[in-house]
């Protein structure tokens, strides 16, 4: 009999699982293993023990293989998909140096000295200099360079998670290029490293060699060693196959193709991507991230923190959900479209800006969130709907300007991620988009993009337009309410998209004042 399983792991912020699908998409198993909390040395800084993130994928694995009905001999092959931005420092015999620096962590390498020579007069010149300073900052590798040289020393590669869980895996130091989201000397437009006259070696200077092998989505990266078939129970000698990263693959898995059509990600950074054929900068010097299609390009726009929002609801104003849940034997999150139906569209008038976290030049590095119009009506269940409603206007905001940059207009939306799983969430979307915006037939997204690229490389289905159609379908659509729609038109136009401009000095005044964020 034809092995016709698919086996994708799926590393996220908050757990890992291992998942089994079939070549029509079903989901047919599922395990799933929480992570250990992240460490915070100090305030802002997230980091894990590399070896926590490899024993959450051996404990998923181990868990989906006591599963009645599991059977390993039906499996074809493997891909990983992992959270983007996890770096991971590795000594000479690929052993950990440090704990991996996490995407959400918020150090900055301040005073670095200005990309020079040529480069920097060009920088110079088109005003793009203070856009270099803000990458070479968020450079984990100039961190630790800077204020940890024994680690760097020491240092024989860099890695990204799903490098060093693919290492983990095959014995192999090699990553797909769809994997390669981060501040590294990575030519996004080539999807290959930075040729040897690429500016950006002098904004983050690392040596070539450090750099690990790269092959594209469905690519092979290795075979699962005996060492790791023991350790996960995966069969020895499967082939491990190129995924990309976990937005990429939540974009295939919704069956995003089309350039006309956006995937929302309601995750703990919530996102809006559309897939190109061609290279486009949405913000100038910010590049479009490997697609899981080879070749192609993933426009993103991101809110750093998205539905991480609605975890500090929870923690600070859901004590009444946390109670009702644990009674109920449900997640509070549950009952939260109780919260969002008590209120009617546009919250009487709050209105959010969701910046609880600062970005580069969308909205900027001293950006803070904001929240007017507070009046004696509102309650802590206009606050909830308003951070929904925030968080959709400023992904409508981020979908104009990719269809402006593109010359494609966005006639439909894709959610995905767990705030994807709220009717009231998707349907304040559709309303405030005024577009229909549709949930895929499965909730594990970024897991069925792997395996949809898993299946690609195994040639178990031709092409991606065939996995596509064969592999995903729509679960519900939600049309927009056209006097719903004509109210947040004009919340988003007349108010929403005037608060940033008319309130970014005073960020800049509190930033001055209490010294947060840090400058670089």
């Amino acid at each position: 009999m034809a092995k016709e399983q698919l086996l994708a792991i799926d590393v996220g912020t908050q757990s890992t699982r291992a998942l089994i699908f079939d070549l029509q998409g079903n989901l047919l198993f599922k395990a799933q293993i929480p992570l250990p909390a992240y460490s915070a040395p100090k305030p802002g800084w997230a980091e894990l023990d590399p070896g926590l993130f490899w024993e959450s994928l051996c404990q998923a694995c181990q868990q989906l293989w006591a599963t009645p009905g599991v059977d390993k001999e039906q499996i074809a092959g493997v891909a990983i998909t992992t959270q983007r931005d996890v770096l991971i420092n590795l000594d000479e015999n690929g052993k950990p140096l440090r704990p991996a620096i996490h995407w959400s962590d918020q150090r900055r390498a301040a005073g670095l000295p200005n990309v020079g020579g040529i480069w920097g007069v060009l920088f110079t010149l088109s005003g793009t200099m203070d856009t270099i300073r803000y990458l070479q900052s968020e450079a984990k590798t100039n961190w630790i360079r800077m204020h940890q040289p024994e680690i760097w020393s020491k240092t024989a590669r860099i890695v990204l998670l799903s490098g060093y869980l693919t290492h983990r895996m095959t014995g192999n130091l090699v990553d797909s290029t769809g994997c390669q989201v981060a501040r590294l000397p990575f030519d996004y437009k080539k999807h290959a490293w930075a040729g040897k006259f690429d500016w950006k070696w002098k904004a983050v200077p690392v040596e070539p060699e450090m750099l690990v092998d790269l092959v594209p989505p469905t690519g092979l990266l290795g075979e699962v060693t005996s060492q790791a078939s023991q350790e996960t129970g995966i069969p020895a000698g499967l082939p491990l196959i190129a995924a990309a990263a976990d937005k990429a693959c939540e974009v295939l898995g919704t069956g995003t193709l089309a350039s006309n059509i956006c995937c929302l990600s309601y995750g703990t950074a919530a996102t809006i991507n559309t897939i190109h054929q061609r290279y486009i900068e949405v913000i100038p010097l910010i590049p479009p991230y490997p697609a899981a299609v080879p070749g192609s390009y993933s426009l993103e726009i991101q809110l750093f923190r998205g539905y991480w929002m609605v975890s500090w609801f929870l923690r600070e104003f859901g004590h009444n959900e946390q109670r009702l849940a644990k009674d109920r034997g449900v997640i509070p999150e549950e009952l939260f479209d109780d919260l969002i139906n008590s209120v009617p569209a546009g919250s009487m008038g709050l209105t959010l800006q969701p910046y609880w976290a600062p970005g580069l030049k969308s909205p900027g590095p001293d950006a803070k969130g904001a929240i007017i119009g507070f009046g004696g009506v509102h309650t802590r269940a206009h606050i909830y709907r308003a951070i929904l409603e925030g968080l959709a206007y400023a992904l409508r905001e981020g979908a104009e300007r990719t269809s402006k940059r593109s010359g494609v207009p966005i006639t439909e939306v894709r959610v995905a991620g767990g705030g994807s799983q709220s009717d009231a969430a998707a349907q304040l979307t559709a309303d405030i988009f005024g577009m229909p915006v549709s949930r895929p037939h499965v909730y594990e997204a970024s897991g069925l993009g792997a395996a949809m690229d898993l299946a690609v490389g195994l040639k178990l289905q031709p092409s991606f337009e065939s996995a596509v159609a064969n592999m995903t379908r729509i679960s519900r659509t939600f049309e927009p309410i056209p006097e719903n729609h004509k109210l947040y038109d004009d919340l988003y136009k007349r108010v929403y998209l005037k608060m940033y401009d008319r309130l970014a000095p005073l960020y800049k005044e509190i930033q001055d004042i209490t010294g947060y964020p840090a400058k670089d």
